[in-house]
Parts: C-alpha cells; sequence; structure tokens
C-alpha cells in the first residue's frame, strides 16, 4: 500500500528533526572542545607570563642591572654590569688594573657617604671583603665617587638604592673589573643597612657600582654566588629613606631612576 501524503509529510519532519538534533550535536561537541583548547591555551598563556616575571626579577640580580645588581635579584639581581672605558669582564679573572687588596689593612673601616647631603655613617670590613674594600677606598679616596649618581631605586619586593654607575645608567665603572665574589651571606638575606657590590652573573664583574639595603632583603645567590657585602650603614638610614626612598621611582614602576635625583655629595673613609 502506497503511503499518503500525510505519512510522508510525518516522515520528512522526523527526518528533518534528526538532521537537525544531529547539527546541534555537532556543534555542541565543537564548542566543548573549542573551551578545551581555549582553556590549555590560557594555562599555557599564564605559564609563560609567570616564568618572565620570576626570570625579570632574576636578570635584575644577577645580571642585567648589574645585581645587584642589586647589580640584588636580587634581582634584584641589584645589578648592571659595569662597562666603562677599553676593559670587558674577564670570566674567572681580574681584568684592568685593580687596586691590591692589600689596602683594606684587614681591619674596619668608617667614614661618611653622603648622598644629596644626607650623610650616612658606613663601615667597611675589610677583613672579610678585603678585595672590594680595597677597590672601594681606592675609588672614595681618588674622588671617583664624587657627583656620581645613585641611578637605581627598587621597592617590588627588593629594597634597594644602587649607587656608583658614572655613567648614570648601569653600564658604567672604573676601567677595572675583579673577583671572586666575598662575604656573601649563606641565608641570601641581606638585612636593612647592608652594602653590597652590584654584579652581573659572573663572579668577576664587580666594578664601582653598589647598592645600600633600606629594607630587609632576600635575593637569589644564583650561579656566581651571592653578592659581595662590604660593611653596613651606621647611621642615617632613616634619613636616606625618608628624603630619597619614600617618593618612590620616577615613572611609577618598582624597578627604576628614583622620583628624587640622588647624587653622591662626599664619600670619605679612615
Amino acid at each position: 500500500m502506497a503511503p499518503s501524503s500525510k505519512q510522508e509529510r510525518e516522515a520528512r519532519e522526523a527526518r528533518g528533526r534528526v538532521r537537525a538534533f544531529q547539527a546541534r550535536k555537532a556543534v555542541n561537541e565543537h564548542q566543548q572542545k573549542r573551551r578545551v583548547r581555549d582553556n590549555i591555551i590560557a594555562g599555557a598563556a599564564l605559564l609563560v607570563v609567570l616564568v618572565l616575571l620570576v626570570g625579570a626579577q632574576l636578570f635584575y640580580f644577577n645580571g642585567g642591572p648589574g645585581t645587584p645588581s642589586p647589580e640584588a635579584a636580587a634581582t634584584a639581581t641589584p645589578t648592571p654590569t659595569p662597562t666603562a672605558g677599553t676593559v670587558t669582564p674577564t670570566a674567572g679573572a681580574n681584568a684592568g688594573e685593580v687596586p691590591s687588596s692589600e689596602l683594606a689593612e684587614g681591619r674596619t673601616w668608617t667614614g661618611t657617604l653622603t648622598l644629596n647631603d644626607i650623610p650616612l655613617g658606613v663601615a667597611l670590613d675589610g677583613a672579610l671583603a678585603p678585595q672590594a674594600v680595597s677597590s672601594t677606598i681606592s675609588l672614595a679616596q681618588s674622588g671617583f665617587y664624587d657627583g656620581v649618581s645613585c641611578h637605581r631605586l627598587t621597592n617590588g619586593g627588593f629594597s634597594v638604592l644602587q649607587c656608583g654607575d658614572p655613567a648614570g645608567d648601569g653600564t658604567g665603572g672604573p676601567n677595572y673589573f675583579y673577583g671572586p665574589v666575598e662575604n656573601a651571606p649563606a641565608d641570601d638575606l641581606y638585612p636593612a643597612g647592608t652594602i653590597a657590590m652590584a654584579r652581573s652573573d659572573d663572579g668577576y664583574s664587580h666594578g664601582s657600582q653598589f647598592f645600600i639595603v633600606y629594607d630587609d632583603t632576600t635575593i637569589p645567590a644564583g650561579e656566581a654566588g651571592g653578592y659581595t657585602v662590604i660593611g653596613t650603614v651606621t647611621s642615617g638610614l632613616d634619613e636616606l629613606e625618608a628624603g630619597i626612598v619614600d617618593a618612590g621611582i620616577a615613572d611609577g614602576s618598582t624597578d627604576g631612576a628614583p622620583t628624587v635625583p640622588t647624587t653622591i655629595t662626599a664619600f670619605t673613609l679612615q
């Protein structure tokens, strides 16, 4: 018996509903796959951002700005690498005319580091860091530091003010480099008042740049070790914070030139 027109219509409608269902199912499956893919991409992007942020901190304290280049890291590291004149760092060896480590006489040197007419009492340990202290004594007594800026302030986890670069941008130095790292803290903790040498990721890249820690700061040591601690600020740290640090960083970031232009107006040691 041939199907009636009504039956044919109902069959067509049934087939249409099946096709519509199958189409919706296909779209839904595609959307689910796309959501999974988008979630994976978003997760990977977040991971990359986190890695870059951590890497940036380590770079600043283990090579970029010196170290620290505090030249810290560290990042911190406290950190631009000094590169004045024609002398370049030599891995594992001094380069240029480095002052004798005997200049420090194995004793404590006291004096005053004046920044923007803010006098900071300082004590440098020539017994624990003979090479770095000898270099600092030589530079201070020759007038090298007079009028040199403090080009870097950090306040985003690393609390340091970095000074001693005659170029004013983290690339300058005394035309010599020395090492190795001396008197670095075993626990990577640099208490408020610490004075330490800035460097790149090479332990023989010390020059004239140093950093003052104004609040307790942990700086990862890196492959070259920690940062050479040459001494401490014995007075005036509160005045330094009030007069320079509290004003923040010029561009509003957490690492850059101080809002208050800062200059070494005198550095005496005896």
